[in-house]
């Protein structure tokens, strides 16, 4: 939703609804304006949004908001905490117009109609930076709850951004469900592209990919343009567990490859929800290697790297699985193959892996990791264990690098 002092219709004379007097403009979502209402009966304040239907007429814009609002009653309703909830849709003889709740104003306190009041988003949220690592993992999980019942309907949202993330009584609501429409296969070009993969399909890895930046937006504070970049809060992601967890997902959720990214929003938030039941075993593993390693990432900017089991598993004592998936970043140069004991990693098309990436079905053990760059050469990593899911970050730079055990110069370095 676009924020009310950006929107034209602001300074405009409200139109009729029944039964609401529409106080102000507030926003733009999709094909029409959002005022602020309040209920001329209970004095209840509403949110409502108003589409002039000589702008309906069959395959306009507006038309198929209608048309996703039929989609959404028909197969979802809005009766979720994590979906803002429609509690009336009309028409009159000039406009359509369905009324919502309002999301809460920015200072944190509830709506209201103060000429100061501005709706909270998660995209106004986002102005100050990143967002702490445990209010990060509390609002990713209410995102994903909220396109998982979107996805099992079979419907896609198709406009995922921290824009249309509002929050009403502290929670997260998706909203603005204009694009709404059922899963497909086709291509399209609606929605904000941004937030779109490049292959279009309409389906519900669209909204993976897209949610997927988002929570990158969340780590990290840093534009979508940036990802799969860390920036400053690279030695925090890398010394905190939660927040690799989160990189974890946002980097395979935003795979170019469709086929790489989780299913839906329903798979997506189990596997969230799997990683935070961790083995005491890898914790105590993963403070003595933290206390080390995000040390030297701070002082060296160097390579580091992290093993731990399968997100799934909660037994204290796993069992190191066959078969791992592992992510690869490389720093502040992408697009570097992978190169493991003197093999590269291919695709199923026999493609060579670039970074970013997750690689799934390596099998499990030691190997001598190096990463080949076009233009930077070759940053030769060590030999790493892969005893569980794995992380692999490298950066190329001018002080020493760490390589295992031993201390290395950076190829090509004096």
């Amino acid at each position: 939703m676009t924020p009310a002092a950006d929107v034209p219709m602001a300074e405009v004379a409200p139109p009729e609804v029944p039964d609401f007097e529409l106080i102000r403009c507030i926003g733009r979502g999709g094909f029409g304006a959002v005022w602020l209402a309040s209920n001329r009966t209970t004095g209840r304040l509403r949110a409502v949004k108003v589409i002039p239907l000589e702008s309906a007429a069959a395959g306009s814009p507006a038309s198929r908001e209608i048309v996703s609002l039929k989609h959404l009653e028909a197969h979802v309703g809005t009766e979720h905490p994590n979906l803002l909830s429609i509690h009336h849709v009309g028409r009159t003889a000039e406009h359509f117009f369905y009324v919502m709740d309002p999301a809460d104003d920015v200072s944190g306190t509830a709506a209201s109609a103060d000429p100061g009041y501005r709706p909270a988003t998660l995209e106004h949220r986002l102005d100050a930076g990143p967002l702490p690592a445990e209010e990060c993992f509390g609002l990713t999980r209410q995102l994903l709850a909220g396109l998982s019942v979107l996805h099992a309907a079979g419907v896609v949202h198709r406009d995922v951004k921290p824009a249309n993330c509002l929050f009403v009584g502290g929670e997260l609501k998706v909203a603005d469900f204009g694009l709404l429409a059922e899963a497909s296969p086709l291509v399209s070009r609606l929605g904000t592209r941004r937030y779109m993969p490049a292959d279009g399909r309409m389906d519900a890895k669209a909204d993976v990919y897209a949610a997927g930046l988002v929570i990158y937006q969340m780590l990290t504070g840093q534009p979508v343009e940036s990802f799969p970049s860390l920036g400053p809060r690279t030695p925090e992601i890398a010394g905190n567990p939660i927040l690799r967890k989160l990189n974890r997902l946002s980097l395979r959720a935003a795979q170019p490859d469709p086929d790489q990214r989780f299913r839906d929003g329903g798979e997506m938030l189990r596997r969230l929800e799997a990683s935070e039941a961790e083995p005491s075993r890898s914790k105590r593993r993963w403070l003595a290697w933290s206390a080390c390693f995000a040390f030297t990432a701070v002082l060296v900017g160097v390579v580091v790297w992290r093993t731990f089991p399968r997100d799934q598993e909660s037994s204290p004592e796993p069992a190191i699985p066959t078969w791992l998936e592992v992510n690869f970043l490389t720093e502040p140069y992408y697009n570097a193959t992978i190169w493991l004991d003197g093999k590269p990693l291919l695709d199923a098309e026999q493609k060579p892996w670039l970074t970013p990436c997750t690689v799934p079905n390596v099998p499990s053990g030691e190997y001598h990791v190096v990463f080949r760059h076009a233009e930077q050469g070759e940053l030769d990593a060590g030999r790493i264990d892969f005893g569980g899911v794995c992380e692999v970050e490298a950066r190329w730079p001018a002080a020493p690098i760490r390589a295992g055990t031993e201390w290395k110069q950076a190829p090509g370095r004096p």
